[in-house]
């Protein structure tokens, strides 16, 4: 449900009195007494301007069964005819209005590099790909997600020039270090260095760059930047947002002598965006993307306090790990270690496989043995995958990221053709879709695109392999044919997102049980939060057909339905699953819901 300036959303006032208190007291902590102050009382003012701004706002419940994130960049899918924002529009209402609730919108910010995430100017749209209008589009079919790329800009961005000519206030916005300063501390997620020169109206500067020489990191021990990414944010929710993505936020203060990386004053900054949300968008969402080992990763919810999502970094490498291998020994013991987890109030997982950088290999850390994470290395190369490194505490390169299509991870060794490709890819995406949280698929999945090598020799970047851009015309044709691999999947993955939005069971936040079997095998069973329908799901990682015991399973699995109407012979004491097979099991036939 949306309001509007004529129809405002109610906060308590006990709530907003609550939420402003722990607005003073976070900044306190940030800036001391005074400083926090002052700029607490431009907060409150800054969020009395969006009040009067915006034109809508979102209320009631967060999130339910039926929701679905596509993600996607905004050129994709283009035409000669329209810009790209209108093409993809376009697209997506007429193929996929029925599959998905939210689209998160890669950075269609003007750019200077790395695909959108090194941003010239944070309010506009890259006139390459359309207008605010074009957004304002897209909104009436899609909720939306935004990307804040908050922990650096570009090097072309205004407030870059102004550093480099002395021009307040931005003079004053990124973080000058001395090359002789002992940073040896500082945790690399690149093997590029983290500090870079640039020449300013004093002479050689050196300022921190975590990411890439074109990506310049800000300054949060300043307040002045603070202010301009609240300012942002809030101008993204007016803009059409429902959910807002924090980018890199893990690295967001720098204090020397530390690893700067979650720092509880990063916390603290997610703490207070969570909190002025509260303020003035309580529908609004906020989902941190911090690509770290799992147990680091969850300490983004906090108490409830702080990002409402984060994404589950461990589902792609250990799924792949457990379908490639047919192994599913690791990719288990993780599900069932989730199980443990109490999560607070209005927060949930984002499931996915794959996304617009490549399938990150720090989570991985502590979950499989270094041989097995190497041999699996070793085969996304045969199939055309790249491997980034970072520089470790020791010095030594550390593989980082496997940047492969993930389609293209399943094929047969050398990237021959392989007729087991398509189900075993089908498998890996199915079982996410039944994961507890939000599923987040990622555009070229569904498309089953190809590695792209030719973007890679094109632009010198191993992440373009997963982000080639179609023409419309050529997509469709494939589509439209089932003998094609993209018509083949395309249909296939359609037809199960819808089955999936379906399902009560499948709420975010109903709950999960893994279930004990056999090596190769993976399933666990859902329960809607009425209690009227359970899933039981069963997963069959290998390429073989694999016999599961009758005892494992509800003694009248026989009258449960088969929703996604894969071929399972019963025999008297066991269920025979084909190679890479899913079953879904309902206990109940949930009545169709057609609303959005």
């Amino acid at each position: 449900m949306l309001d509007s300036p004529s129809n405002p959303v109610r906060i308590p006032p006990e709530r907003v009195a609550k939420a402003r208190q722990r607005v003073e007291t976070r900044l306190t902590e940030l800036y001391g007494s005074e400083t926090g102050a002052v700029t607490a009382r431009r907060i409150f003012r800054m969020l009395e301007t969006h009040r009067q701004l915006r034109r809508r706002s979102v209320v009631g419940p967060h999130w339910g069964h039926r929701d679905l994130v596509l993600i996607t960049y905004g050129d994709t899918v283009q035409s000669p005819q329209r810009p790209p924002l209108q093409t993809l529009s376009s697209f997506l209402k007429r193929h996929l209005a029925d599959a998905f609730s939210m689209v998160h919108l890669l950075p269609f910010y003007p750019w200077s590099s790395d695909g959108g995430f090194s941003v010239t100017d944070y309010r506009a749209v890259n006139p390459q790909l359309g207008t605010w209008e074009d957004i304002a589009a897209l909104e009436q079919s899609f909720d939306l997600v935004f990307d804040l790329v908050l922990n650096h800009c570009s090097r072309e961005n205004l407030w870059f020039v102004d550093y480099i000519a002395g021009q307040e206030p931005a003079c004053d916005y990124f973080i000058e270090i001395d090359p002789a300063e002992n940073l040896s501390l500082v945790t690399r997620p690149r093997s590029s260095p983290l500090l870079s020169g640039v020449r300013t109206h004093r002479g050689l500067r050196h300022v921190w760059t975590t990411f890439s020489n074109d990506q310049v990191d800000m300054n949060y021990a300043n307040p002045e930047v603070l202010l301009e990414f609240v300012d942002i944010l809030l101008y993204y929710f007016r803009r059409g947002a429902r959910m807002v993505r924090l980018d890199a936020v893990a690295y967001l203060w720098k204090q020397i002598g530390t690893r700067c990386i979650h720092l509880p004053q990063t916390h603290e900054v997610v703490k207070l965006f969570r909190d002025v949300l509260e303020l003035v968008e309580p529908g609004g969402l906020l989902i941190t993307e911090t690509n770290v080992p799992h147990d680091e990763n969850i300490t983004y919810f906090g108490g409830g306090d702080e990002a409402h999502l984060v994404y589950q970094f461990s589902l792609p490498p250990l799924l792949l790990h457990a379908i490639y291998s047919g192994d599913t020994r690791y990719f288990t013991a993780w599900a069932r270690s989730l199980e443990s987890l109490q999560l607070p109030p209005n927060c949930t997982f984002f499931n996915f496989t794959a996304s617009h950088d490549g399938v990150g290999l720090r989570p991985l850390e502590g979950l499989v043995p270094d041989e097995e994470i190497g041999r699996m290395l070793e085969a996304m190369r045969e199939r055309g995958g790249y491997i980034s490194t970072r520089r470790g505490s020791d010095g030594r390169y550390v593989p980082y990221e496997l940047n492969i299509s993930y389609f293209d991870a399943f094929r047969g060794r050398q990237g021959e053709s392989d007729d087991r490709q398509i189900a075993a890819f089908l498998l890996s995406q199915i079982i996410p879709l039944s994961f507890k949280g939000i599923p987040g698929v990622y555009i070229h999945s569904l498309l089953a695109t190809p590695n792209d090598t030719l973007g890679v020799e094109r632009t010198g970047l191993t992440r373009a392999v997963n982000r080639r851009q179609w023409d419309r015309g050529e997509l469709e044709k494939l589509m439209h044919n089932r003998r094609t691999e993209t018509g083949q999947v395309f249909h296939a993955y359609h037809r199960l997102l819808q089955l999936r939005r379906r399902q009560p069971a499948f709420h975010p936040d109903a709950p999960q049980w893994v279930l004990e079997l056999d090596n190769g095998l993976f399933g666990l069973r859902r329960r809607s939060l009425d209690e009227k329908q359970d899933v039981l799901c069963l997963y069959n990682c290998t390429d073989v057909s694999v016999q599961l015991d009758r005892e494992r399973l509800p003694p009248d699995i026989e009258h449960w339905q088969e929703l996604i109407g894969t071929a399972v012979v019963f025999g008297e004491n066991h269920l025979q699953l084909p190679p890479f097979a899913a079953c879904w099991f309902s206990s109940a036939e949930p009545a169709p819901d057609q609303s959005r």
